[in-house]
């Protein structure tokens, strides 16, 4: 009887020394990835394949740069250094052995290294280079932030001067961003509100028609290279040439205004009518003497907004108060033209607590008309 517990026994003890053999067996790897500054590299992936069996391992750097695994199969290993999913670096034939075996990235010292032409092969110095190109240019974008954000804490407490100073520096660093232009403008064009100097005001203006230019001008070329077209592409176009529609506005230049937010509304037709709102708006501001070809420019512009976007209440009214514009007298009651009292009536449809509600109602009653409420019902305007 005891023979039959010993067979049983011996396997047991064999099977956990093969266990502890097949541990034995394998290697483990660590080391710390460093970049072209010398710091360590957080959150990057070091990529190990085995060039025979092409088994892959994934190790994940931690906050001091540092990657550790045990079970690592030896063998010769193609390793990466991946950031963002993307390689910047690679070693070829790396040799993991059975125990610990160092491995560390140190893009500095690799770099030094291809200076001299020591250490890299051809393909190694490309990859070199191209993991230099794009560490300056993430230098380089961070710079650019820390700009814009420090741009947008002055702007937002009205400091518009401290904005456009970070602006400009950060176009001294790299002037290809349009966004940074079209922030630069909006900069110029919030301060010029605030100069009491005519000369300054319109200095300004001009600045800030300059920049979004150049904004329109680096967008449309992005869009133009791209392989394929962008849907939000025509939309920041479209923003920037309604900036540039507002600065020609604020500046006196009617004309030129009414050229941008043209473009923008068909540069973006979702959004057209708020530019063909705007567009309305400073042809019924540019209007001082009551000219009746503004007055009429004014209307269609109005129209067009309230075909885009039927719901826009604003629209309704101001087309209804250029078309009071128009209205003439027979004996003392006031004629005004067809479509006037329906735009104040769909105004106060839309908005019958609105800002302009009480205007509107003041208007229906001075050309006999009446208040049509959403619901249908109608009470007779005061006389």
């Amino acid at each position: 009887m005891k023979h039959r517990y010993v067979v049983p026994a011996l396997i047991v003890c064999l099977a956990a020394l093969s266990t502890m053999a097949s541990a034995q067996m394998t290697g483990s790897v660590r080391g710390v990835c460093k970049d072209l500054e010398g710091k360590v590299i957080a959150g990057a992936t070091v990529e190990l394949v085995n060039s025979d069996t092409g088994r892959k391992y994934d190790l994940k750097t931690n906050a001091k740069g540092e990657f550790f695994s045990l079970g690592i199969e030896p063998g010769k290993y193609r390793a990466a250094l991946l950031q963002d999913g993307k390689e910047v670096f690679h070693f070829n034939n790396f040799q993991v052995a059975v125990g610990e075996n160092p491995l560390d990235f140190d893009l500095q010292k690799e770099a030094a290294g291809a200076v001299q032409g020591q250490g890299l092969t051809p393909e190694q110095k490309q990859k070199q280079e191209q993991a230099s190109k794009a560490n300056k240019e993430n230098a380089t974008i961070k710079q650019l932030n820390e700009k814009i954000i420090a741009a947008k804490t002055a702007s937002d407490a009205g400091d518009f001067d401290t904005a456009i100073a970070s602006l400009n520096e950060a176009n001294q660093i790299d002037a290809t961003h349009d966004l940074i232009w079209g922030k630069l403008g909006d900069a110029y064009s919030n301060s010029a509100g605030k100069q009491t100097d005519p000369a300054e005001k319109n200095k300004r203006y001009d600045q800030a028609v300059a920049d979004y230019q150049k904004a329109i001008e680096l967008k449309q070329k992005a869009v133009d290279a791209a392989p394929q077209k962008s849907p939000d592409a025509n939309k920041q176009l479209a923003q920037y040439s309604n900036q540039l529609g507002q600065a020609y506005a604020k500046s006196g230049k009617t004309d030129d205004a009414v050229k941008a937010y043209t473009h923008a509304a068909e540069l973006d037709p979702a959004a057209a009518g708020q530019y063909y709102y705007n567009l309305g708006a400073i042809m019924t501001n540019a209007n001082v003497t009551n000219d009746p070809k503004q007055r009429q420019a004014a209307v269609e512009a109005f129209d067009k907004a309230i075909a885009a976007d039927p719901n826009r209440a604003d629209a309704y009214y101001w087309k209804a108060t250029n078309l009071i514009g128009a209205a003439t007298l027979k004996g003392d009651k006031m004629i005004a033209p067809d479509g006037t009292a329906e735009a104040f009536q769909k105004y106060l449809e839309l908005q019958p607590t609105g800002p302009h509600a009480e205007e509107a109602k003041a208007m229906l009653a001075s050309i006999g008309g009446t208040v049509e409420t959403d619901f249908g019902k109608k009470k007779s305007s005061k006389k």
